[in-house]
């Protein structure tokens, strides 16, 4: 279950007039080791005599997480696809972010990693295997038909 609908089993337990330890006895009966603590329930139900309604988290103070959205994401990408080489500083100075923020995307989000010192996809794509498989092909069959032009061409 997720937190909001133990809350809201929680407010109804209360407004059916159960205690904290009741309503922690109820919980672990149905949802076992998934069940919050009773210091959580008791809490809740303190805020649900207070007159709190709602079964929502409040909004907290903090910066926001606004580093790893979409747009951002799409340009740290652009800038790695343009110059493979790029530096996390590089990057940074360029989006607006903290190298944290970088690194994070360019690992967690994108899925690269660096190797010999080019930030590289982990895992190729079926389709990026199947277009390695019919490059190599090629150029394998026209270095057995013609060396001398296939080096030339180089």
């Amino acid at each position: 279950m997720e937190q909001t609908e133990i809350r809201a089993v929680i407010k109804y337990f209360f407004i059916k007039g159960l205690s904290s330890k009741d309503i922690k006895s109820e919980l672990d009966n149905t949802l076992g080791d998934s069940s919050p603590s009773y210091t959580t329930i008791k809490t809740w139900v303190a805020d649900f005599k207070r007159g709190r309604k709602s079964t929502e988290d409040a909004p907290r103070s903090g910066r926001p997480k606004t580093a790893t959205c979409k747009e951002i994401v799409e340009k740290v990408h652009k800038i790695v696809l343009n110059d493979r080489r790029s530096k996390l500083v590089e990057i940074a100075e360029a989006v607006g972010i903290s190298t944290e923020r970088v690194h994070y995307i360019l690992t967690e989000v994108l899925d690269m990693r660096k190797l010999s010192a080019r930030w590289v996809p982990r895992l190729l794509t079926p389709e990026q295997k199947l277009i390695r498989k019919m490059i190599s092909e090629e150029c394998l069959a026209r270095l057995q038909h013609n060396p001398v032009d296939f080096l030339r061409d180089l």
